[in-house]
């Protein structure tokens, strides 16, 4: 979905426009929740996809080794091997922390596999000391124990983080789906625009790739991985990235992305320092603890007072005014200083920056873990705090804020919002995805996303309301953000609303990681609303107590609804809540929907053809690879049933008719990005050395490679055995290539040419369209359409009309070529333009300013022209996703095709009024089907 920059909302991510790897939003849960709101749940929770139980409660065994709180919880394990099922816990279990309350102790252990380090697997074990000797009280987490894979890795490390900044740079131009080609895209020529309009998109900072080593993701017996982690900007849109992305070791292919940015979208030597004063933006004026710099003679807002007794670290603030927020993501900007004053007394400059109310927020949030949790900083180890405030987005407004794994960042805001840090419970949510990252760890994608943002928001509020002593029955309570606005109400403001009464049952929003990293703001309201009924049940004393043990002792870092709620029931027990108490923390969760199996009620219109493209036991981390139709036929790729496999091809009838087909071989070669025209399937393999373009007849017969590239390979099309596709180099650059029948060599149609780019190829017979970004005759950049005829080579270009931002995804027919405009800057919508196959009768369909056209992505049939839509509307619902819309060909009677409540997305139009599409509605990632639109929803 597109967004625009001065659209305020907590998002998960810097806008990676159709991000390559499309994520389910539901990860499975481990187990239910008790059936009852009863007292006491079952001691045993079994695993899902394991033999090691997820959760065991309510038990009191001795430990059996009186050493270290590790080796104690280790003999634990290995005494009951006929229940864990954990083989070696010496071997295979690392202890990352111990989290110490009185006589309370929690070891946190990291699964490895063969020394190899286990995504999310992670098990913990409680204990107690009564009488002077340890108990076991507990355990819980999740422990993988079908892995075999092996841990020698076919791919170099360095083609590994190749591929992982090419798949990162090709973004949405891998599968075709909210793509949109810009005159500043990766590879352009560098000339001047006629428009004389600032772009906000392109530049900013090269794309790099670190690697982490091997890691093992748990999907059946295992895929070993590089992961890689890359930084940068986005060549598109210019917005900062900082991309978690997993390479498989055997084939190269990037299994799993998500984004490592999450918004609300040193030691120092000396003296404890002193105290001074400064006025936030409320106008309230509030105490600072600062340190006082002989060298400047100046004060700092540098507070060493709060961990002088511990660490030494400070918690300091950073003037980073007039820093792109791409430059402050995942490393520190060059030059940026603490925030100053010659007075004690900061003045108006540190008040308008956000500088004086970040760094009192900040203190009041270390107070709140320190005094409430007895955590030392974000890490329980005194870790520095680092805030900086003022940060913009390409020299335009940047109203979000976001963790970085290192530090807060503040946009400044705008003429409606001001700075981000002027919220007490923005700060706190930040903060508290520090919190998160150093205890439970959940994975900022799908569910363990949304539990991730629904515990920030949580103790972002708890803190806020703390310190304002406002009653939890006040309506403005349960508000996020609400203090932002400088015209606006509260209720209007309100990033968020704890009190939505949202449930699972009525607005679970399933989408693919493009949206919302799988809808991790989206849906964090579900559960945080349960949390926060707990809080106006149970008191803020308690309510928090249990929060954060369940968060620092139960969680793991792949853990969905189901497995939270245990966790919570599961700490409110441990802290002897019982009674009508604890059937007020059952009442919570079950008011919200989540509860055994919820995921099944979730209803849909359309016809499912494959279920769960990228089924795991991880809940749909691996990528969805995009879906292919023509001439009564569909075509997908998808692993096995556990994840496990390398993806293969499959193909079958649109109508559902028949047995599905499997097209590709199953060699350990990622088979992706299939499409078909009823006779032939083509698509990409991605192999440890190369990419090739590979087809095969559906009829049967031997596969035929076609082409061999050494980067990355997406938006294949086929038609009347011509294969068409698009290569993308590591940088962004693009090029769109044919192959003809029974021929060995394919032309790019750039003709070789480094200072045009060529991207995003549509074909029908002999007619193949595509996006050309070139330098006209007066030297202006353009972008436009051109059509290649595949038989003549004859190419024919479509004039640009002029003040173009950008254009998306052309679709072709045997009457037309069709794509989509922008020419409006600053605005958020895209016209659907069409010209006659020899270049002439260009005309605007649906004109960009209608007040339909917020669309994104196009395909169309002999009949009709199928797009991706949505809606303009503040903050996130059902109506806003991305859905699918059809009109006739000349872009009247736009009906919706189906009114699935989740995102609808990466559609095919197949004959007729047919449309194959990727659907997240249930929380899976389905290909489903359409005959007819469903008109009017």
């Amino acid at each position: 979905m597109r967004s625009s920059r001065r659209r305020t909302r907590i998002s998960g991510t810097a806008a990676l426009l159709g991000a390559a790897a499309l994520l389910a939003s539901g990860v499975p849960a481990a187990e239910a929740a008790p059936a009852a709101p009863g007292d006491p749940a079952s001691d045993v929770v079994p695993g899902r996809g394991t033999a090691t139980p997820a959760l065991v409660d309510g038990i009191e065994e001795a430990a059996k080794d009186s050493g270290s709180p590790a080796d104690a919880a280790r003999g634990h394990l290995a005494a009951k091997k006929d229940r864990y099922r954990i083989t070696d816990p010496g071997r295979d279990l690392t202890a990352e922390q111990t989290v110490r309350h009185g006589a309370d102790e929690t070891v946190r252990f990291q699964q490895k596999h063969r020394g190899v380090p286990v995504l999310g697997g992670q098990y913990l074990v409680r204990m107690a000391k009564k009488d002077g000797e340890r108990v076991v009280t507990g355990t819980s987490g999740k422990y993988f124990t079908g892995l075999a894979v092996g841990t020698k890795a076919g791919v170099a490390e360095r083609t590994a983080v190749a591929r992982a900044v090419a798949a990162t740079a090709a973004g949405d131009h891998r599968t075709g789906s909210l793509t949109k080609l810009s005159p500043g895209a990766a590879g352009a020529p560098k000339t001047h625009s006629k428009s004389g309009a600032k772009s906000k998109s392109g530049g900013g900072t090269a794309l790099t790739g670190a690697s982490h080593g091997l890691v093992v993701l748990p999907q059946g017996e295992g895929v070993l991985t590089y992961h890689v982690t890359v930084t940068g900007s986005d060549p598109a849109t210019g917005a900062p990235v900082k991309q978690e992305v997993y390479v498989d070791a055997a084939s190269g292919f990037p299994v799993l992305q998500y984004s490592g940015i999450q918004h609300i979208a040193g030691a120092d030597g000396g003296s404890p320092g002193t105290t001074g004063s400064g006025v936030k933006l409320d106008g309230k004026k509030v105490g600072l603890d600062l340190t006082r710099d002989a060298a400047s003679d100046t004060y700092q807002l540098r507070d060493r007072r709060r961990q002088w007794g511990g660490s030494k670290n400070a918690l300091t603030t950073w003037d980073a005014r007039g820093v792109d927020a791409n430059d402050a993501s995942g490393k520190w900007p060059a030059g940026i200083k603490e925030v100053a004053s010659r007075s004690a007394e900061f003045g108006k400059d540190a008040t308008e920056s956000g500088a004086v109310d970040a760094h009192w927020a900040a203190g009041q949030v270390y107070d709140y873990y320190k005094k409430k949790h007895g955590r030392d900083s974000l890490d329980g180890k005194g870790m520095a705090i680092n805030s900086l405030v003022g940060v913009t987005d390409g020299g335009f407004p940047f109203v979000n804020a976001f963790w970085d794994g290192q530090k807060m960042v503040y946009g400044g805001g705008d003429e409606e919002f001001k700075t981000l840090s002027a919220d007490l419970d923005v700060v706190g949510h930040e903060m508290t995805h520090g919190v998160v990252e150093h205890t439970a760890g959940l994975v900022y994608v799908g569910q363990s996303g949304a539990l991730n943002e629904a515990v920030a928001d949580y103790f972002g509020n708890a803190i806020d309301v703390n310190a304002s002593k406002t009653p939890m029955d006040d309506p403005r309570a349960a508000l996020i953000g609400e203090d932002l606005c400088r015209t606006k109400s509260p209720e209007e403001c309100a990033l968020r609303d704890l009190g939505d009464g949202r449930t699972t049952s009525k607005d679970f929003l399933g989408v693919t990681i493009g949206t919302d990293s799988g809808g991790v703001h989206l849906n964090s309201t579900i559960f945080s609303g349960a949390l926060w009924d707990i809080r106006e049940d149970l008191g803020g004393t308690l309510a928090d107590r249990i929060v954060y043990k369940a968060l620092a002792e139960y969680l793991t870092p792949l853990d969905g609804y189901t497995d939270a709620r245990n966790a919570v029931v599961a700490a409110a027990k441990a802290l002897g809540v019982k009674g009508a108490q604890l059937r007020a923390v059952h009442r919570a969760f079950d008011a919200h929907g989540i509860t055994k199996g919820w995921e099944k009620a979730i209803g849909a219109d359309s016809d499912k053809l494959l279920g769960d493209l990228n089924a795991t036991r991880l809940g749909g981390f691996l990528p969805n690879t995009g879906a292919g139709a023509g001439g009564g036929w569909w075509a997908a790729a998808k692993s096995d049933d556990e994840g496990q496999e390398a993806f293969s091809v499959w193909a079958g009838r649109t109508d559902g008719t028949g047995e599905r087909k499997l097209i590709s071989p199953n060699d350990g070669r990622y088979h992706v990005y299939p499409d078909t025209d009823g006779k032939t399937v083509a698509w990409v393999a991605y192999g440890p050395n190369d990419v090739e373009v590979l087809s095969r007849p559906l009829r049967g017969g031997p596969v035929r490679k076609l082409w061999s590239a050494g980067t990355s390979v997406a938006n294949v099309h086929v038609s009347n055995g011509t294969v068409t596709w698009q290569e993308s180099s590591p940088h962004g650059q693009q090029r769109v290539a044919y192959l003809r029948a029974g021929e060995r060599e394919p032309v790019f149609v750039d003709g070789g040419r480094y200072d045009v780019v060529t991207a995003l190829p549509t074909i029908h017979g002999d007619k193949l369209g595509y996006a050309k970004v070139y330098t006209d005759k007066d030297g202006f950049q353009q972008v436009s359409t051109e059509i290649t005829d595949v038989r003549s080579g004859k190419q024919t270009l479509v004039p640009a009309k002029g003040g173009h931002l950008g254009i998306a995804t052309p679709a072709i027919n045997g009457k037309y070529l069709y794509w989509l405009v922008d020419d409006i800057a600053d605005d958020n919508r895209m016209g659907l333009r069409r010209a006659k196959l020899d270049g002439t009768g260009r005309t605007d369909i649906v004109p960009e300013d209608s007040k339909d056209s917020y669309f994104w992505n196009v395909d169309a049939s002999e009949s009709a022209v199928t797009l991706t839509q949505w809606q303009p509307q503040q903050g996130w619902s059902n109506a806003n996703l991305t859905k699918l819309v059809q009109t006739d060909l000349d872009g009247k009677g736009l009906k919706r095709v189906s009114c699935n409540r989740g995102e609808q997305t990466g559609h095919a139009s197949d004959t007729g009024r047919r449309v194959v599409w990727i659907d997240g509605t249930t929380g899976h990632t389905d290909l489903v089907t359409r005959a007819r639109p469903a008109g009017t929803c």
